[in-house]
């Protein structure tokens, strides 16, 4: 039986935790084929990510620890979107803070849903080009542990199909700037 095109109806909403990032919600929902039931739902106000490509065609990325999977992860540049931020600014400081890079080329590559079946959250991925290295790149934030790493888009797509740690907002917009990168 197919769901049609109705929104389920909100019959009460709980906010159970209020963070500097994220909040977290159970609502009760009521779907309209008269199923009712509690969703819980991560509210986070999105993420933006570039894609860094140098002149001479490596990727850059950081890697990073990450205390949720107790382990270093390889991504590319990305931040939480500040509150009545754009995307685009959003990310623009990122990756000076992230890489010591700025870039004066970019391309939208699309947003995505990151992880729907608990979080409305979506990143917003861009294509980072013309780069260039800071002489005084700004401080990281006191809580990242990062580490810039240089890579051709082979290397990384042999790092990602070897199973190597690389977090998925990171392949996904990969995949998605693969066309752009030569």
């Amino acid at each position: 039986m197919s769901l049609g095109q109705e929104p389920p109806e909100i019959l009460q909403q709980r906010l159970f935790y209020k963070g500097r990032k994220f909040d977290f919600e159970v609502s009760r929902l009521r779907l309209p084929i008269g199923v009712e039931g509690d969703w819980e739902c991560v509210r986070h106000p999105g993420g933006a990510l570039a894609v860094p490509v140098t002149s001479e065609g490596k990727l850059v990325l950081v890697r990073q620890y990450r205390f949720t999977v107790e382990g270093r992860l390889l991504e590319f540049p990305a931040g939480t979107v500040e509150p009545n931020e754009d995307p685009a600014e959003t990310i623009k400081r990122e990756i000076e803070e992230e890489t010591g890079y700025r870039a004066s080329r970019w391309r939208s590559l699309g947003k995505f849903a990151l992880a729907p079946g608990y979080s409305d959250e979506y990143i917003y991925a861009f294509l980072a080009q013309d780069l260039q290295q800071l002489e005084q790149p700004p401080e990281q934030d006191d809580d990242e542990d990062i580490e810039v790493v240089l890579m051709s888009p082979l290397e990384l797509e042999k790092a990602i199909l070897a199973g190597e740690p690389v977090d998925a907002k990171s392949i996904c917009s990969f995949f998605l700037a693969r066309p752009f990168l030569g």
